[in-house]
């Protein structure tokens, strides 16, 4: 289900994506890294591990501003894909009620 459908150009997302890549150079970026904490799951991973995610997705109408981006492993990025958050919470819900109807934990 689309909850906010934006148009985003090409030269949008460009200019987004060349905005993360100096934002990765900060030391306020390599600070959140370097703690080694996914911000979806929780986990604990070596800050090498972690990748840049924006919460609102850049084709979504995200921006890559830090108000927007967070560290995620790549398991959880990789999931998120360019899901808003109230999506990605839906999506976790499912996949819990889901366990729980498989006996699984997450």
């Amino acid at each position: 289900m689309d909850y906010f459908i934006i148009e985003v150009t090409e030269q949008d997302i460009r200019r987004e994506k060349e905005k993360a890549r100096e934002l990765r150079k900060t030391q306020w970026w390599k600070n959140r890294v370097a703690k080694g904490i996914c911000h979806y799951c929780g986990g604990a991973f070596p800050p090498a591990d972690l990748t840049m995610d924006h919460v609102v997705p850049v084709v979504r109408g995200g921006s890559s501003a830090r108000s927007n981006v967070v560290p995620s492993c790549k398991e959880c990025n990789n999931k998120k894909k360019q899901l808003l958050p109230i999506e990605w919470d839906e999506y976790m819900e499912r996949s819990k009620q889901k366990s729980k109807v498989e006996g699984n934990t997450l």
